[in-house]
């Protein structure tokens, strides 16, 4: 715990591409309610981006631009956080470097991801030594700032677990010098996209946060409705079939939502003026985050000196760190 009484919380996120409504509701308003509560360290995983996508480095510096851009639009305030790039703090690599030595490979072969992503990415070829060891890079990434809490999805639990079990290890061998990290268990909303799978920027079925108001607009008149519904006289069950009311959960008010169920089981309101009234609803929740976006690109520079002032924080909580790791391996007897 900080001086000021407050727990770390530790996040990253890669930087792949475009953030969506997803990133939005999965995970940025989350961090912005931990921010008012916690210590909190947000990095941007790009040495993580490379497990997977290492035959395109030069996508990355653009995509951290533009991830960092809408961290900050969506009121990520880097005068309560610390926004850092991971590649610029190397004690990142010293640390996954060590904690390497100790862990198990069996650890990291019995990872759910590592045989998931294998599948769902068959077109890359991921039988590399850094996609098996991102879990104890990860690890590193979140002991080093000595994190108390992580916040994850119940999917993502068993990533956390790995981390705990490795810090453990390291603290048995060389003395207690991290605190045991927990996940912090985030309600993440269902939002399915444009097609009704998962809303991801390889499926093509994504909202981003960038877009302009007439591609939202667009993007939300070609979402899936009630598949049963196949004309504008037939009674529709909006809350179990169809697709589009997932959004209307988020940016719909809960009375006029009842409306809408009331009225599309009657056939009284059809999928087209339903959905351009949706289409209103999200654009008018998006306007602020597009004014702040185009206020922070309007001042060049302004990214990356927030990333930089949060380096420069991190980097002394990071050396401060390793210095003790260093004592423990070297100097047992030290302390």
């Amino acid at each position: 715990m900080d001086k000021e009484g407050k727990q770390r919380v530790l996040s990253g996120m890669r930087p792949s591409g475009k953030l969506h409504l997803g990133h939005l509701h999965g995970v940025l308003e989350n961090w912005r309610r931990l921010q008012d509560e916690y210590n909190c360290f947000f990095f941007v995983a790009d040495w993580h981006a490379l497990t997977t996508n290492y035959e395109h480095p030069s996508d990355i510096p653009a995509n951290i631009y533009d991830m960092v851009l809408d961290w900050l639009a969506v009121g990520i305030d880097p005068a309560k956080v610390t926004l850092f790039v991971q590649s610029a703090i190397k004690e990142h690599a010293e640390l996954h470097l060590l904690l390497s030595m100790i862990t198990p490979v069996s650890w990291l072969e019995r990872n759910p991801t590592y045989k998931e992503q294998q599948q769902q990415l068959k077109e890359r070829d991921l039988a590399t030594y850094g996609f098996l060891g991102y879990p104890v890079l990860q690890a590193a990434d979140i002991i080093m700032y000595k994190a108390n809490k992580v916040p994850v999805g119940v999917d993502q639990l068993p990533h956390i677990e790995l981390t705990r079990e490795i810090t453990r290890r390291f603290n048995y061998l060389y003395g207690e010098v991290f605190p045991i990290p927990e996940g912090l268990l985030a309600e993440v909303p269902k939002l399915p996209g444009i097609d009704g799978r998962k809303m991801s920027k390889s499926y093509g079925n994504s909202i981003f946060l960038s877009d302009s108001p007439d591609v939202v607009r667009q993007k939300v008149s070609s979402y899936v409705t009630d598949v049963e519904r196949p004309r504008r006289s037939d009674p529709g069950d909006p809350e179990n079939r169809c697709v589009a009311f997932n959004l209307h959960r988020l940016y719909m008010p809960d009375e006029r939502n009842r409306e809408i169920v009331r009225d599309c089981k009657a056939a009284k309101l059809g999928c087209v003026a339903c959905k351009k009234e949706l289409a209103e609803a999200v654009v008018r929740a998006l306007e602020p985050i597009w004014e702040k976006r185009q206020s922070l690109s309007d001042e060049p520079g302004r990214v990356e000196s927030i990333l930089e002032d949060g380096g420069a924080r991190a980097a002394q909580v990071a050396k401060s760190t390793m210095s003790q790791v260093r004592s423990a391996l070297w100097n047992p007897n030290a302390g």
